[in-house]
């Protein structure tokens, strides 16, 4: 196991997204740096005035997910988006920090160096379950939480049962990543994979997604954080959740049942669900601005913002 695990190290560092040529023209570039926190050099986007908001990405992703949704917000807060560990440009921890758990706490360490507590919090997909769990351990404490489709409760049936250990058979091979990021060079694998999660993004958008799935860093950076993942703790505890709770879900969403919001304002105290039509997971980037529209309207109506 030890050699296996240096073996991905070294994988890590060979083929990580590069700031100079990948980055090169990165969505809202201007607003980039680069932060030292708990040990990883974090790529972190910051902008706008006004209270803060902090914004995480979902497995996968970088900040370019939010190339149009977060200058919208920046009208209104200052906007905090880094790349997740082991995302985007930033750097990638040791296996056992790449769990929800390690996950939250490498972004509560970045919150402490930018001095930055947020009043309020948007996460898509699993970025929403690492907020959840700062809340919960105390780690931050919000005024409110927004979900974009947000991947807060465990895979149901035979789905659960498979998906962790597949996908910690497949991070424990360090080929793996290797034979993705080939892949994704036909510009038509990644298409497919981001029309499954039924969205339809524009070509700019797909290109960076693909331009960093060429990279086994980020891919394997991906897998490593879906091997350690484990929601049977966060969703039995969510009842406990002391943020208000939006939960924003893409009705055409493929990758996590719309129902599961449903479900989850029945655990959540006072959770309110909006349902966006035709809308598949990437709500956020098919249509920032009624999004951005809707987190505004929340940060009002839980006074982050004056009325």
């Amino acid at each position: 196991m030890s050699a296996a695990l240096a073996l991905w190290d070294r994988v890590f560092d060979a083929d990580a997204p590069d700031w100079e040529t990948d980055g090169r023209d990165w969505p809202n570039r201007a607003a980039s740096r680069f932060v030292t926190a708990g040990g990883l050099r974090f790529h972190v986007q910051v902008m706008g005035a006004g209270p803060v908001l902090l914004l995480l990405h979902g497995t996968g992703a970088a900040t370019h997910s939010w190339r149009a949704l977060a200058p919208l917000l920046a009208r209104d807060f200052t906007v905090i988006a880094p790349d997740l560990p082991g995302h985007g440009f930033t750097a990638a921890p040791f296996w056992p920090r790449m769990s929800l758990p390690g996950m939250a706490g490498a972004i509560a360490t970045l919150l402490d160096v930018l001095e930055a507590p947020p009043a309020l919090v948007a996460g898509h997909s699993a970025g929403a379950a690492i907020l959840a769990e700062m809340c919960l351990h105390g780690r931050i404490a919000p005024a409110g939480l927004v979900s974009l489709n947000g991947a807060l409760l465990p895979l149901k049936g035979v789905a659960g049962q498979v998906f962790s250990p597949l996908a910690r058979l497949f991070a424990l091979n360090p080929l793996v990543p290797r034979v993705f990021a080939w892949h994704a060079a036909d510009k038509a694998v990644v298409a497919r994979l981001l029309r499954g999660t039924g969205s339809r993004i524009d070509a700019q958008g797909a290109e960076f997604y693909a331009r960093l799935a060429r990279r086994s860093g980020h891919a394997g950076a991906a897998l490593t954080m879906m091997a350690n993942w484990d929601l049977a703790p966060l969703a039995a505890a969510l009842p406990r959740l002391a943020p208000r709770l939006l939960l924003i879900v893409g009705a055409a969403d493929r990758s996590i049942p719309p129902a599961d919001a449903r479900e989850i304002a029945r655990l959540v105290p006072r959770a309110r669900v909006i349902v966006l039509p035709r809308l598949g997971h990437l709500a956020h980037e098919e249509a920032p601005e009624p999004v951005a529209g809707e987190i505004a309207g929340f940060a009002r109506e839980i006074g982050v913002l004056a009325a």
